[in-house]
């Protein structure tokens, strides 16, 4: 009687191991599944952010075709509830349902299209043609190529994936296996060398170098997914830090150029004055140190100097400045002529962010490596000075 209870028990217990066990990997194939999910959440959110906006630019060019109006349009196609707009969209449907115009309810929802795209199209409608904007917002919108985008993709993972089980390393080292070595090194009455005493005296800070550096890359990485709404949080007013930024970031400099040339180019053809195109041009990248250009090139246009001259304020190599003066001596319009001014400036922002996509990745992985190889060449100095003793005494 008793073996048959004891057989039942072990039985019981060998079932519960069973179902913990098919439990627990159930667990862990899920959190992997949803860190996986995660990551490719992270990757594609920009590009899923630009596929919105440039399916409603199409939308809204088909629509303004027809002699449909913008307001029109996104009554009709938020009664047909497809979700694919996205649920901003229908926000939006919303204000223009109470009675708002289409730019005014664009600014009521300022995170559904990008700040730049929202300011165009805004000033189309005050221009009373949108049309003649959507030209440049495609130019805005132009897609990243497959080398660029696999290359900040490296980085994301680089600093997600990475750097964490380096500095989790270096933390596991420095707390429980470092004070141990140290602790054979003073029982056995032998001077550390150079390198192993920089190396143990200074590991907190080696660690602290490391963490710096991971929250950096990890503040870029959550602007880049954030987009710009996120960066919009370190503006504060009187002191645009992340406008500043942006614009002394390459890239980023050479974009703001671009819609600002785009945009200018627009406003021209369509007969603005000259002033009224530059402020229009200024406000539409979304950029403070932008908009203050733009105010410094009124103000020369004020004083009597020619637009291609005052233009130098936003690029300073002299380009633009050519670029524009033999535009306006030309035929076809400004946009047609800047065209070409625009692809370049295209070609060469994506030549540099993947360039520094690279050096950063590259970087990153050498310093760590170098970290690593410091503590274990400083450790594996006692322990080639431990082996010597050993065969030294006998």
């Amino acid at each position: 009687m008793m073996g048959q209870i004891s057989d039942g028990w072990s039985d019981l217990n060998g079932l519960l191991l069973l179902i913990a066990a098919v439990l627990g990997m159930a667990l862990a194939i899920g959190s992997m599944g949803g860190f996986v999910f995660l990551l490719h959440f992270l990757f594609t959110l920009p590009m899923r952010r630009a596929e919105r906006a440039r399916l409603f630019l199409d939308l809204l060019e088909d629509a303004l075709n027809r002699g449909q109006s913008a307001e029109e349009m996104i009554l009709s196609l938020a009664r047909g509830r497809d979700p694919a707009p996205g649920a901003r969209f229908y926000l939006l449907a919303a204000h223009i349902e109470n009675g708002l115009r289409f730019g005014d309810a664009l600014k009521k929802v300022p995170r559904f299209l990008p700040p730049q795209i929202s300011a165009m199209l805004a000033a189309g409608e005050n221009l009373g043609d949108i049309r003649r904007v959507l030209p440049a917002c495609g130019e805005i919108l132009r897609d990243r190529p497959a080398g660029v985008r696999s290359a900040i993709h490296y980085v994301i993972l680089v600093v997600v994936l990475f750097t964490p089980v380096f500095i989790v390393d270096v933390l596991l080292t420095a707390t429980y296996v470092i004070p141990e070595f140290k602790m054979v090194a003073a029982g056995m009455n032998f001077r550390l060398g150079a390198l192993a005493i920089w190396v143990f005296g200074n590991t907190s800070w080696l660690v602290v170098f490391q963490i710096a550096m991971f929250s950096l890359l990890m503040a870029a990485v959550m602007i880049y997914v954030g987009g710009p709404d996120f960066a919009r949080r370190f503006q504060f007013r009187g002191f645009p830090i992340a406008d500043g930024i942006a614009w002394r970031i390459p890239w980023k400099r050479k974009r703001l150029q671009r819609t600002v040339s785009a945009m200018l180019a627009v406003l021209l053809d369509g007969g603005v004055p000259e002033a009224v195109a530059v402020r229009l041009a200024g406000d539409c990248t979304a950029n403070q140190i932008c908009r203050g250009r733009a105010q410094r090139v009124v103000a020369a246009l004020q004083q009597g100097v020619k637009l291609d001259d005052a233009m130098r304020a936003f690029d300073h190599s002299g380009e633009f400045h050519w670029r524009l003066a033999n535009t306006a001596r030309a035929r076809g319009g400004f946009l047609q002529g800047l065209r070409g001014w625009h692809e370049s400036l295209d070609a060469k922002a994506f030549q540099q962010e993947e360039a520094a996509a690279h050096i950063v990745t590259t970087g990153v992985v050498i310093l760590n490596g170098l970290l690593v190889a410091l503590i274990a060449i400083a450790m594996f100095g006692i322990i080639t000075t431990l082996l010597d003793n050993a065969v030294s005494n006998l």
